[in-house]
């Protein structure tokens, strides 16, 4: 399949979202998972606990995502990390235009169409960061606000970000949004504001409390379709290692040898 030509790209719609999805965070140590809206869960682990340590290579954090299993008109992962991130809280200003405030909204994962050229075969997957080993936005940052972690997760950070968006023009699969306007509401673990990149981090946040999960891979769970899976790419005993050895994968845009975190399977 060549991802370059006549592909095609479907927004998955918003889903619904209320503050008791927000205000159960605080209240659900202990439990191991509860569904809270179809399609989205939030996980915590007993056991998690703040991170106090710095972070190290010893991990490399990533994903498998079967395009198989991902179901037509499924939004359950884009919903999830809307909710996790605090991106549902943003509402349409009240003057502005409804196609380009969709098309200019902020989103980390959106649910896209490939198309074969030559057999026809049309595929669904989640697209996302890719997590690359050697990320072209970190290349082009000019103040450093793009980053690498040690344990290979690509961020932002806003605190140095100057919203030139030359990370935005380097990344090959266009995974960053800038945030337009005013950012009224967000979360205390994901802070947002107007004139900055931002994009998928894995739930950098999850890792960091001693959780090894992310919203979206949850949520595709509950849903039943198992399509995404999520882990360390340096623990040979782990499940994302062993689902890679089990299935035929590739990167997305491979000729390009960024080494990316996330991997897809029947593509």
């Amino acid at each position: 399949m060549n991802e370059n030509t006549n592909a095609t790209e479907q927004r998955v719609p918003d889903g619904l979202a209320d503050a008791g999805r927000r205000s159960f965070l605080g209240s659900a140590a202990g439990i191991g998972a509860a569904a809270v809206a179809p399609g989205v869960v939030l996980h915590t682990v007993a056991n998690a606990a703040p991170r106090t340590t710095p972070v190290d290579d010893s991990h490399r954090w990533g994903m498998l995502v079967d395009t198989a299993k991902c179901a037509e008109g499924c939004s359950a992962c884009v919903d999830a990390c809307e909710v996790e991130n605090g991106l549902d809280l943003q509402d349409m200003p009240e003057d502005a235009d409804p196609i380009k405030w969709e098309n200019q909204r902020a989103t980390w994962i959106r649910k896209v169409k490939l198309q074969d050229n030559q057999s026809g075969r049309v595929t669904n997957l989640p697209l996302m960061c890719q997590h690359c080993e050697h990320p072209p936005c970190v290349d082009v940052c000019p103040t450093g606000a793009s980053f690498k972690r040690a344990d290979g997760i690509v961020m932002v950070d806003r605190h140095i970000c100057i919203g030139c968006r030359y990370c935005m023009m380097a990344c090959p699969y266009k995974a960053r949004s800038f945030i337009h306007e005013v950012v009224e509401r967000k979360l205390t673990r994901a802070p947002r504001g107007k004139g900055c990149v931002e994009s998928c981090n894995l739930c950098a946040h999850r890792l960091d409390d001693g959780e090894i999960s992310t919203a979206c891979a949850d949520a595709c769970a509950a849903e039943g379709h198992q399509a995404i899976i999520f882990g360390d790419l340096k623990d040979p005993n782990g499940p994302l290692r062993k689902a890679l050895g089990e299935t035929s994968n590739r990167q997305i845009r491979q000729d390009l040898g960024l080494n990316t975190g996330v991997r897809y399977a029947n593509l």
